[in-house]
């Protein structure tokens, strides 16, 4: 990927990791400006979206003394989401661990 198209896209790219609403604003610039390496980071910051969605869910359902493991989840998630913040923050496009080919054709 050429170093300039990167560096329009890192601003994107982090954003895209700052929550749902973060996720929602880096898809609404990424449109107008289809930056590749923005898209690849939009794409990774969905799977871990869905992962916090289906960790909340779960939590739910589990009873309160099993409670811990939602918790440790939940701390998992977040690592994977600084991961891909750092990968932006310097140019990597580089799949997350365990979830970042989950979807891929």
């Amino acid at each position: 990927m050429d170093q300039q198209v990167i560096d329009e896209g890192k601003t994107m790219a982090v954003i895209s990791y700052l929550t749902f609403i973060g996720l929602l604003i880096a898809f609404v610039v990424n449109n107008e400006r289809n930056n590749a390496f923005t898209k690849f980071h939009i794409g990774q910051s969905l799977r871990v979206v869905i992962l916090v969605f289906v960790n909340f869910v779960i939590g739910r359902i589990l009873p309160n003394s099993l409670g811990y493991i939602h918790g440790v989840v939940g701390l998992c998630i977040f690592g994977l989401a600084i991961l891909g913040i750092v990968n932006a923050v310097n140019g990597r496009s580089q799949k997350l661990p365990v979830i970042g080919s989950i979807g891929d054709q």
